[in-house]
């Protein structure tokens, strides 16, 4: 299958590792003109280093996307370097995983700042372009936190929610100029992000990592895990044309383990 996704410019936030990394993998294979961002700028030489050992170029641009005149100069860097952005994937932030007795108000700020404003400020350093052109893709990957409320998540999952109408409206608004906004919303990825959330668990249930791990995956309908890499998978059709007429869509990507009609 064709997904049209050959000389597109994509820009990948959280592209250095996890999710994102799997993403700008998964792109640069299809023949995209792959651009990574992160925070880190080590984290970024090592993703940089991995895509050019496949055979793949990349552009990568450190970029604290908590504040909006980052996401603005990264979009700026990216669009120099390889031209106006076709695709934005949004994998950046993650709010930290506390147990709700150890809750402070700083940890819903928190939340916030990490998840919501990170995709906010880099989807608005791009839409202005791709309605200008008349078309563009965004895919924002969120998380089931913010459907299914869960007592280590509260306010990394309040953060999710806002991210999924924010993603609806978007597209619904800007549909008639081309472009289509999307979410998508893994379940337990086997990423850093899973052992962070596995140690929250942890400390609120009194148990070991391991417990808890073994607990977790007994409870997959498919019995394991997902990978990065089947997340990748949904987010390059989303980004495709093959989806030329889905937006404003929250797919879940958690092998049936949250049975909801939506």
């Amino acid at each position: 299958m064709d997904l049209g996704l050959k000389d597109q410019v994509v820009l990948i936030t959280g592209g250095s590792k996890g999710i994102g990394l799997a993403c700008a993998l998964a792109f640069a294979a299809e023949g995209a003109r792959v651009a990574i961002a992160s925070r880190n700028a080590a984290h970024l030489d090592a993703a940089a280093a991995q895509l050019r050992a496949a055979g793949h170029s990349v552009f990568t641009c450190a970029a604290d996307l908590c504040d909006a005149a980052e996401g603005e100069r990264l979009a700026a860097a990216v669009q120099a370097a390889l031209g106006p952005i076709d695709v934005l994937v949004n994998s950046a932030g993650a709010a930290q995983r506390s147990p709700v007795a150890e809750l402070t108000a700083a940890h819903w700020a928190a939340a916030m700042q990490a998840k919501f404003f990170t995709t906010i400020h880099a989807v608005q350093a791009v839409l202005p372009g791709m309605a200008a052109r008349g078309r563009g893709a965004v895919v924002n990957i969120v998380g089931t936190g913010g459907k299914m409320a869960s007592p280590i998540h509260l306010p990394g999952g309040s953060a999710n929610a806002a991210l999924m109408l924010a993603s609806a409206g978007l597209a619904n608004a800007y549909g008639r100029q081309g472009v289509r906004v999307n979410a998508v919303n893994p379940g337990l990825v086997a990423t850093t992000r899973m052992q962070e959330g596995l140690a929250a668990q942890a400390r609120a249930s009194g148990e070991t990592i391991e417990v808890v791990l073994q607990r977790q995956q007994a409870a997959l309908p498919q019995g394991r895990i997902c990978t990065p890499e089947e997340v990748a998978s949904v987010v390059l059709f989303l980004a495709s044309k093959q989806a030329s007429y889905v937006s404003g869509a929250v797919l879940t990507v958690d092998g049936a383990l949250t049975p909801m009609v939506v």
